[in-house]
């Protein structure tokens, strides 16, 4: 009797210990990419990260800083689950177009969640108005690997200039960008970003800065490499003490996957944002009205399967 008793609970225990074990490999654990702290990414990825635990207590995101190009990269290379990108980019990644050094071939479409603006703030004392204004002066921008990074390169190139024509070049965080610019050490800043963007409000509170327009000549070179690009109005009262309306580069915010990853985690993530736009609003103004179909759009990347399932099943048209 104690040996059968015995043998039962050996049995006993090693049924639970398989159980456990089976348990623990249907729990998740990834890697999103997002972008640097002081901008929009970074928040609302940690939003994402906080619904989709609560509603899935299975799943475990890491939220990690990133930047627009090295996160198509990263996903590519399968090094991150799901990250944030920027429709300019992963478009150039398919074809293997600079900045990014070789085609993708993995990298799927999600969902896009909102505009993106590429803005130019100058002091308002600095004398820019234009490109041409800004040789000499002193700039502070984003890391290579970012697009904000890569589109200023690309704004300088259309007045003739580089990096050796600027009195000096900073690549930093949103944030300390535009605590060099308070202490009058930078006289513009670029960045891709929402609108209002966080550091950019910070500054615009102990310094009057102003936005330079984007004219039409100058949208037409970015226009002519990326038919994603959009020409859109930035309104008087983007900024404290911004009092007039200016044109500014624009494109997409939207998230990619490598495209045979997961589908349930997919889904689970893109119900995170559907179903809670009032958690997203609070970082992001333009996500509090997002719908099913903006998150449907099509940019020119590939959906992964997993999201054209999820936007077919929401009622998107065109996805069956």
């Amino acid at each position: 009797m104690f040996l059968f008793s015995k043998a039962v609970r050996h049995t006993t225990a090693a049924t639970l210990i398989f159980a456990a074990a089976g348990f623990a490999a249907q729990a998740e654990e990834f890697v999103m990419a997002t972008g640097q702290q002081g901008g929009s990414w970074y928040p609302v990825g940690g939003a994402i990260k906080a619904i989709v635990e609560r509603e899935h207590p299975d799943i475990t995101i890491t939220v990690t800083p990133g930047a627009g190009v090295s996160n198509v990269v990263g996903v590519d290379a399968g090094r991150f689950a799901i990250a944030f990108a920027n429709s300019i980019s992963t478009v150039d990644s398919l074809s293997g177009k600079e900045p990014f050094r070789k085609p993708t071939t993995n990298v799927c479409n999600l969902g896009t969640l909102y505009p993106q603006y590429f803005q130019i703030v100058a002091l308002a004392d600095s004398g820019i108005k234009t490109v041409a204004d800004m040789k000499g002066k002193d700039l502070t921008t984003q890391q290579l690997g970012n697009t904000g990074e890569f589109l200023t390169r690309e704004l300088l190139s259309t007045a003739g200039l580089t990096y050796d024509d600027m009195g000096s070049v900073a690549h930093t965080s949103y944030s300390d960008s535009a605590s060099q610019m308070k202490d009058g050490h930078a006289d513009f800043f670029t960045l891709g970003s929402s609108l209002p963007t966080g550091s950019v409000m910070d500054l615009a509170s102990s310094r009057e800065i102003s936005l330079v327009d984007v004219d039409p000549e100058t949208f037409k070179h970015f226009k002519d490499q990326n038919a994603a690009f959009q020409l859109r109005e930035v309104k008087a009262g983007a900024y404290p003490g911004f009092d007039e309306v200016v044109h500014a580069i624009s494109y997409d915010t939207h998230m990619v996957a490598p495209c045979d990853y997961n589908g349930d985690t997919i889904k689970a993530v893109l119900s995170a944002i559907a179903d809670n736009s009032e958690s997203f609003g609070a970082i992001s103004k333009t996500m509090a009205s997002l719908t099913i179909e903006e998150m449907a759009t099509d940019i020119g990347v590939p959906f992964h399967p997993a999201a054209k399932e999820f936007y077919a099943e929401r009622g998107v048209a065109g996805m069956e």
